[in-house]
Order: structure tokens, then sequence, then C-alpha cells
């Protein structure tokens, strides 16, 4: 096994994929280079002299460029590279589709069809507060329900607090009720007790007119201030929804019908070589079954947005695209901030420079697949395939709004790790072996193994059957230690 990696053949940088010593000498293919300084594991080091002013190349692509003279073999950091990207630009669509090609598999999973035909791989309860005031209540009904109950026939009884549904203005509120309205209509709930104050602005009379045409047997609503004992009437609910939802059986449904997003957070080095592209690889076997991936965080979109937009199915879609990432640019300047103030420290410390890097690395998560469609934040899947989302790069923002785009579950990469869950399956997946076996309450999947010497595509294979497994019900660590919450995006004002 090599110690280190050349992702492209136009890279003038290669990443270790072991700690490496200042003396050490590396074969490649064009030359043989000296280390000049120590390069810890998923950093790069220049694997030829850099002039000051020099693209830096990684991915086949410039991340930067370099703000002084850099030595062949000397570690390459933040402190070595600037960004090239600025401002809002000018995009011209230049289809390029190139999408991977698998056999039909006829693959399917178990799951819960709803009455109106959507499919959960889930089989829960839940209480979904109109607005934060009530969440105190509602935790205290969950816990009576529970305690009465003892072992579930479910899969799990919950509540997903939150501090809106009041004092909000224009897109704020809009938002608020548009991701709550698709938590309450997400077919991984077999039913819910959509919980009211009263005096919000999120009126229960008017949210329940967005929900459509809906299961009045399996949603119901409680306004607390209109009756007297509101414990008591919330529990006559609940038991009633938990006995139907007993009852739910699931069936068998083609592979076709799932839907996952992706995610990734406290990314390094790595996360571009061997977590991401396994969720490339899923990606597009999934989407050649006729199933549907959706990638988010825009803001890890820039520099990398014009790979795709050349992948756009159709001029539509491309301006779509071209508007969910300037979208997104204005909203930095509104708000006098600076675009490209990204990676996160913890990203900088694992490898990663600059947001072109980041980015690269992050839309490898959507494989080579055809976008689409482009959704708005709020907005549900309508079109199977690759989709792009409209949300931040925050973990819980994102994957909130993932789940609320009717993902079935979430898979998120990570190179440092992190505990937390959305209100959906949240798997994580390790883009190096250390941190799966530092951390195994956390880590779902190690992608590591690929980097130790593992085929792509055999661990891409394991990986899905892996997935299918979880679409059946096998629970990944944020269920099993209930770390489970929803964040929502907020830009404006609160009264």
């Amino acid at each position: 096994m090599s110690n280190y990696i050349i992702i492209d053949a136009a890279d003038n940088v290669a990443v270790a994929l072991t700690d490496l010593k200042k003396g050490m000498t590396i074969e490649t293919k064009q030359n043989l280079v000296e280390l000049a300084t120590d390069v810890p594991r998923a950093h790069k080091f220049a694997l030829n002299s850099l002039k000051k002013g020099d693209n830096i190349i990684k991915y086949g692509y410039p991340i930067g460029h370099a703000l002084a003279d850099i030595d062949a073999g000397c570690h390459i950091d933040a402190t070595h590279i600037k960004t090239n990207l600025d401002g809002v630009l000018n995009y011209k669509y230049d289809k390029n589709l190139i999408e991977a090609s698998y056999p039909q598999r006829n693959l399917t999973f178990n799951g819960y069809r709803r009455k109106n035909g959507d499919i959960g791989i889930r089989n829960e309860v839940w209480i979904v507060p109109t607005v934060g005031c009530v969440n105190g209540v509602g935790e205290r009904m969950l816990n009576a329900l529970k305690a009465e109950i003892g072992e579930l026939e479910i899969d799990g009884i919950e509540i997903f607090k939150h501090n809106y549904g009041c004092s909000q203005l224009g897109d704020d509120h809009e938002n608020t009720r548009n991701i709550l309205r698709n938590i309450v209509l997400h077919p991984n709930a077999g039913a819910v007790l959509v919980l009211g104050l009263g005096c919000e602005n999120n009126q229960p009379d008017d949210f329940e007119k967005m929900l459509g045409d809906y299961d009045s047997n399996r949603i119901k609503f409680l306004v607390t201030q209109k009756v007297q004992d509101e414990q008591e009437e919330g529990l006559k609910i609940l038991r009633d929804l938990y006995n139907k939802t007993c009852a739910d059986k699931r069936e068998e449904v083609p592979i076709s019908e799932l839907r996952v997003g992706l995610k990734c957070g406290g990314s390094d080095g790595m996360s571009g070589i061997t977590a991401n592209p396994l969720l490339g690889k899923l990606t597009d076997i999934l989407v050649s079954q006729g199933g549907t991936s959706v990638l988010t965080e825009v803001p890890e979109m820039f520099g990398a947005e014009t790979i795709l937009m050349s992948r756009a199915k159709n001029e539509a879609t491309f301006d779509k695209t071209v508007h969910l990432i300037n979208d997104f640019k204005k909203f930095f300047i509104a708000n006098e901030q600076p675009i490209y103030e990204n990676p996160s420290p913890g990203n900088k410390a694992g490898g990663i420079s600059t947001l072109e890097e980041k980015s690269l690395g992050c839309t490898q998560k959507c494989g080579k697949a055809t976008v689409n469609d482009v959704l708005k934040y709020g907005e549900h899947i309508n079109t199977s395939g690759l989709n792009l989302l409209s949300a931040p790069g925050n973990d819980l923002v994102a994957a909130t709004a993932l789940g609320a785009a009717h993902c079935h579950m979430v898979l998120f990469t990570t190179g440092r790790g992190t505990p937390f869950g959305s209100f959906v399956p949240t798997m994580k997946i390790s883009s190096n072996t250390p941190l799966a076996e530092n951390k195994p309450h956390w880590i779902d999947f190690n992608a590591g193994k690929i980097a130790d010497g593992a085929l792509l595509d055999n661990v891409a294979e394991e990986f899905f059957s892996y997935v299918i497994n979880v679409a059946n019900g096998t629970k990944v660590n944020n269920e099993k230690y209930n770390y489970r919450e929803i964040a929502l995006f907020k830009s404006g004002v609160t009264l």
C-alpha cells in the first residue's frame, strides 16, 4: 500500500495517507520527491517547486494559489495558499453529462407504505410543536406515554423541539412553517401529534391548511390554550396514535423508492479521497436503479459549482442551479460577510486549506449523476435521481433540511467525527480508520478502509448493502443513543 496518493494526473500536490517524516523519499511516476518537512496524514505536499502566485492543483482543478515560493516536498497548509474565488459570477451552460451506467438489479427493501402511497423506512409516533413555547408540555406527554408503554412495539416515539413558530417575520416565518409541515408529512412517521399553543404566529388552523389532503386518522392537532388539561388530552391522542401505528407492517418495495440525503461535516483531507467518493459510488448505483440522492450545503459547492452546472439535465435546471449558487452568495454579501470564509478551523487542522479544496471534495458525494432538479429550502423531492437542495453548511440545519425534503436517511461523511443526529436516521461514515476505531459509538461505516488498500468498488457494494439494511430497519448510532433533533434556518429579525 502506498503512503500517499495523487488524485489526478494534473495535480501538483499529493496527499499523505499516513504521517510522513522529513527526509523520506517519495517515488512518483514523474520524479523522486524528498520531503523537506514532516507531512501529517491527510495533508498535502508539493510534488515540484511552485512560485508565488502559481495555482495549486488538486482533484485536477486549482484549489487556490501559492502565497510564496514553495519547494518540492514541502508541506502545504492554509498558511501557504489563498483562494482564487471572488464575488458573484456569470455562468454559461456547457452541458457535459457523464452519468455512470449500472445494470438493473431489481433490488428491494422493506418499508412502510402510507395511505398516500409514499414509503417510510421507520414507523414512529412524533410530536411536532408549532411553537417552541410548548416544547416542555410535549416532552412531558412523551415521557408519560413511554412510561405507560414500557417496551415499544414500533421504532420510536419522539418530540422534535425547536425555538421558533412565533416572533418571526417574512422568510424566517415561512421557512419554519414549511420545514415543520414537511416533518409532519414525512413517511417515516406512522402518526403525528401537532402540538400548538394558540396565540403563536404559526397558527394551528392555518398550519393545518398547509398540510393539504392529509391522513386525519394519523395526524392529530391539539391546541393547549383551548383545553383545561393538556396533559390528559394529549395522552388520549397519543395512545390512540400509538395503537394505530402498532398495526403497520413492512412490505417489499423497489429500491427506486429509496431517497438519501448527502452531507459532510468535520471533514479532513481524506474525506475527498475515501468517504465522499464512496457516497458518489452509492449515488451512481442508487440513481441507476431509479432511486434518489440529494446534495446540499450550498456554500460548500462554491468553487466546484461549474461541475454541477455542466451536469444539469437541461437549461432550465442549469438556470435553477445558477440561482442556487448566486442567491446564496448574495445572502453573504447582504449580511456584509465574506463569501469564502471557509473552511472551518477543524477542516484546516484536518488538511483542507481553501473552499475550492473543500468543495471539490464535498461534491464528490453526488458521483457522476445528472442533476435532475434543484430544490429551494423547505421544498420536498418531486423528481427522482440527483437533486440539489438549498441549505447552509451547518450540520444540524442542513441535515434537517434533507429530512424535510423527504429523504429517508442522511448519509453523513466525517473525518473528525460528530455524534449528532437529525429526525431521520443519520448514518456517519468515517473518512479514516483511526476515527472509526476511536469512536465506534459515533461511526456506522468505515470508508477509511479504502485508504488502507481496499478497492473502492468493493467497499461501495458493501456500503450499498448496509444502506439497504438500514432501510430495512437496522438502527444507526444516532438512533441507538437517541441523538435526534432539528434545527431551522434563520436569517432575519426576531421580534
